[in-house]
């Protein structure tokens, strides 16, 4: 589940849903459900991830390929997005509370959304 500490409350749906479902109706069911168990793999166990920082630079022979080759034909800026979109939905699905924002290292913004498990169940 994703908290919004800006409405603080629970978010139910996937934003730019209207992109969204263009990109993802181009990606095979089989695809789709490799890149989400990967997703969900890689959230099992850790308390902060940062959606750029998952998939590295060059997705040529992973499961994320798909997304940037069919998905979105090519376009990186696309790509990245529906691969935030994507990573979304996992954390969205999951039983536990997740919140994010957008940050800095080291006095620089990070491209991608940070989320960070809560410990402690929002209260709504």
């Amino acid at each position: 589940m994703i908290y919004s500490p800006d409405t603080r409350s629970i978010v139910t749906d996937i934003p730019h849903r209207r992109e969204y479902n263009i990109w993802r109706a181009r990606i095979s069911e089989q695809d789709y459900s490799a890149i989400m168990t990967v997703l969900n793999n890689k959230i099992e166990g850790d308390e902060i991830i940062t959606s750029s920082w998952i998939p590295g630079a060059d997705w040529t022979g992973t499961v994320y390929e798909p997304i940037y080759e069919k998905a979105c034909r090519m376009n990186e800026d696309h790509a990245a997005k529906f691969f935030g979109l994507l990573l979304w939905e996992v954390v969205l699905n999951r039983e536990d509370f997740w919140s994010f924002g957008r940050y800095q290292k080291d006095g620089l913004p990070i491209e991608g959304m940070t989320y960070f498990k809560l410990t402690i169940p929002p209260q709504l």
